[in-house]
Order: structure tokens, then C-alpha cells, then sequence
């Protein structure tokens, strides 16, 4: 794959789970990597453990996103490439149409879609004097499904996919040499998913938190779980110059569960009878 070495890559959400795995992979392609998070304890132990360059930041702050990309570029001369991943789910309670308080709701706006917006808005201007880069922004498969006990996360992550494709239409036809793409990724088994996601789901059909996980690993057509290092392989094709040609899309990474979406593993078939008998349901 053709690398972009001598790039500077700004990662937010770069302190654990995905943001870690892609920046410590677009580390090994060769780029000089700068981590954003808003915990300072956890992003500063993993700039010092990995040789990452780390900024305390809140990325629903706009203030500190100018503050953010001008100390990039005096640091290291440029920035191009924007990896958009910091993110939350929000309440750990059911959270569905009816039951979602405006609180949550703008909370998970205001990091999930706001704080991807003014990333973008920020960061093109440097690309732009750069000659070009590369951005990406962490979406999910719940931007494509209904996930109704968690409809602020899932509808601000649609955003963030309808976002995408503005912004890479807006670089093309200012010619900009920008792209703009979003990744999708499935049942990642972070601890953000597993604390969150499948808590939830475990309370909602009355099984254990386990059997929850065990239940969305059966449901992969490809087995098994899909890690925060298959996240971080997309994202860093993405920004490579092989990808140079592709702006606009969506690349979904979630073992096949979207697009085969009639596929029940054995496995996953008795785990669902189990849960219907459980549940007194035939």
C-alpha cells in the first residue's frame, strides 16, 4: 500500500480503544501522530507509552479546536490528516424515543455531530495550505440500523455520515485535493461497547451482559469479534494515497452483519430460542 509517510495525523478520542489502535497504526505506517482527549491522565500515559504527541482536548469546544490546529502546525509545520473518532453513547439506560431527555440528547450531539462539524470546519483551512489531506470520521453501523434504545447516539452518528459527504463535496468543487470519507464499525468490543451497548441490550432481553456479547459475536457472518486493529487497517487505507480517488463513501466494518443481513449462525439460532423461551414466547 502506497503510505503517507512525512504526514502529520491528528487523532481525537486518541487516549484508548479505537482512537488508540488508529493512531498507534497510522503511527507504523510512518506519520507523526498528535492524540486529542478530553482525559489528560489516560492520553498523556498513552502518548508516553506509544512516543504520541498529546493535546488536552474537548472536542465540542470550539475555541480550543483553533487553538488545537495552531499548535499542530507551529509544533510540526502542517496537519493533514483529521481522524474523527472521540465519541459517546450516552446514558446506559434504555434511551428510546420516548424516553430520551433533551439533556442526553444534546450532550451526544454535542460531542458526536458538533464536535465532528467543528473539526472538519477547522482543520480544512490548514489542509488547504498544506496542498491537500485527508479526513475521516468515525461513524457507526447504528447510523444504518434502527437502534431505538439508543436513538440520540444512532441518529447523531447518521449525521455524522450525511456530514461526510457534504464536507467531501465541499473540498472537491473548491478543489482542494481534500478527501472526506466515513467508517462504520460494527460490534467492536471496547470498553465503551461492552459497558454501554451491551449492557443495555442485556437488560432489554433479560439475559446476563456475557450473553449479550455472545449473542452480537454469533451474529457475524465472519465469527468472531471485530477489534479496534480492524477499525485502524480502514481508516488507514483511507488516508493513504491509495484512497486517493475515493471521497463521499461509507466503509462499513462489521464482519458482514449489515450486508448479510439474513445470516443466522447455528449458534445464533439457538441463542435466540434460548431468549424466546426464556422470555415465554414461542
Amino acid at each position: 500500500m502506497n503510505l503517507p509517510e512525512n504526514k502529520v495525523a491528528l487523532v481525537t478520542g486518541g487516549g484508548s480503544g479505537l482512537g488508540k489502535a488508529i493512531a498507534l497504526k497510522l503511527q507504523s505506517d510512518g506519520m507523526t501522530v498528535a492524540i486529542s482527549d478530553v482525559d489528560s491522565t489516560v492520553g498523556s500515559a498513552t502518548a508516553k507509552e506509544s512516543g504520541l504527541f498529546f493535546i488536552e482536548q474537548n472536542v465540542a469546544d470550539e475555541t480550543r479546536w483553533t487553538e488545537v490546529v495552531a499548535e499542530l502546525e507551529a509544533r510540526f509545520g502542517a496537519l493533514n490528516i483529521l481522524v474523527n473518532n472521540a465519541g459517546i453513547v450516552g446514558t446506559v439506560d434504555s434511551d428510546s424515543p420516548e424516553h430520551c431527555s433533551l439533556e442526553n440528547w444534546r450532550k451526544v450531539f454535542a460531542v458526536n455531530v458538533e464536535g465532528v462539524f467543528l473539526g472538519c470546519r477547522a482543520t480544512i483551512p490548514a489542509m488547504r495550505r498544506a496542498g491537500g489531506g485527508a479526513i475521516v470520521n468515525i461513524s457507526s453501523t447504528a447510523a444504518l440500523l434502527a437502534l431505538p434504545q439508543h436513538v440520540a447516539y444512532s441518529a447523531s452518528k447518521a449525521a455524522v455520515r450525511h456530514l461526510t459527504k457534504s464536507v467531501a463535496q465541499h473540498c472537491a468543487e473548491e478543489g482542494l485535493n481534500i478527501t472526506c470519507n466515513s467508517v462504520h464499525p460494527g460490534n467492536v468490543m471496547t470498553s465503551m461497547w461492552k459497558d454501554t451497548i451491551a449492557v443495555d441490550r442485556a437488560r432489554t432481553h433479560g439475559i446476563s451482559v456475557a450473553e449479550a456479547i455472545e449473542e452480537a459475536l454469533a451474529s457475524s457472518p465472519l465469527n468472531g469479534a471485530t477489534t479496534p486493529e480492524d477499525i485502524a487497517a480502514a481508516v488507514s487505507f483511507l488516508v493513504s494515497d491509495d484512497a486517493r480517488r475515493i471521497t463521499g463513501t461509507k466503509m462499513i466494518v462489521d464482519g458482514g452483519v449489515i450486508n448479510c443481513s439474513t445470516y443466522h449462525s447455528r449458534k445464533h439460532m439457538e441463542a435466540r430460542r434460548i431468549l424466546l423461551k426464556m422470555q415465554g414466547r414461542p
